[in-house]
């Protein structure tokens, strides 16, 4: 019992190299098994693995052929990283209740975002998210901008529909050579620079109101002999705007940008004129 009692600390110290010696093996064999280096990631921490696949045996791995080539601005890449994510793309958003959409353009270079246009209708608030969006995704990488507050929902879904349009190839310049070029999202908005909206109204009682087409404000809609709508006249407020800017008196500035669709003419069938606002 003496021999025993005197040689416990003796025990413990060997039991404790036993143990360091066993763990070291364990690692190391562990490591060669699962083909894997114990290194210390970034957080200081080192991977870890449960009991039962470290004990599992390692099964090679067949196929490596990488993901599959996407077109962007006209040439192919395998996309691994943020960074290989390039184009231009539209899409749109809408919000919870379904009262407002947004219409979201990004020109996307290696992963970052360098021009957006956001534009937006149906909810009076959203004119001033859109703002906030505008200053908030230039810079950012698409992955940040995808989890970025938006301000707005309707911007926000529109962000998640155009990340999924760019990291899957569906770009408007997928087959561009060298895509397009900072700027291009402002040129879609043409002379005046500013958005195509269509607005329309009627009722059963009444009939239909052209209120704004893709022309622009539309200042008179005419009607035929059966009071159907044969023509209208617009005007494109853009234009306008540029024009009277530019120092042009403001009555000639509104004829010089007012024009007509359709048959608008006595001798081409327009038998009156309503002002689509008041008539």
């Amino acid at each position: 019992m003496k021999n025993d009692v005197g040689n416990r600390p003796k025990a413990r110290k060997n039991m404790g190299k036993n143990f360091a010696s066993y763990l070291k093996m364990t690692i190391f064999v562990d490591a060669k098994v699962l083909n894997h280096k114990i290194t210390k990631q970034p957080n200081n921490k080192i991977m870890q693995y449960t009991h039962e696949v470290q004990n599992m045996c390692c099964v090679a791995k067949g196929p490596n052929h990488g993901p599959a080539p996407i077109p962007e601005e006209g040439k192919w890449v395998q996309a691994k990283e943020i960074k290989d994510i390039s184009g231009l793309t539209h899409g749109v958003g809408w919000c919870a209740p379904q009262q407002g959409a947004c219409k979201l353009t990004l020109n996307v270079k290696e992963g970052i975002i360098e021009e957006c246009l956001v534009e937006t209708i149906g909810c009076s608030g959203m004119t001033h998210s859109a703002a906030m969006a505008s200053e908030i995704l230039p810079g950012k990488t698409i992955l940040e901008a995808l989890n970025t507050d938006l301000v707005c929902d309707a911007i926000n879904t529109a962000m998640r529909e155009l990340f999924l349009q760019i990291v899957y190839g569906r770009t408007q310049s997928a087959f561009s050579e060298g895509g397009l070029t900072i700027g291009a999202g402002m040129e879609d908005l043409g002379k005046g620079l500013i958005s195509q909206t269509g607005t329309l109204y009627g009722t059963k009682l009444k009939g239909t109101r052209y209120l704004q087409l893709t022309e622009g404000y539309i200042t008179k809609m005419f009607l035929d002999e059966d009071d159907q709508v044969c023509g209208y006249e617009f005007v494109h407020m853009g234009k306008l705007m540029d024009a009277i800017k530019k120092g042009m008196d403001a009555n000639e500035a509104l004829k010089s940008v007012t024009g007509t669709y359709g048959r608008t003419k006595v001798e081409d069938g327009a038998v009156k004129s309503i002002d689509p606002r008041k008539d």
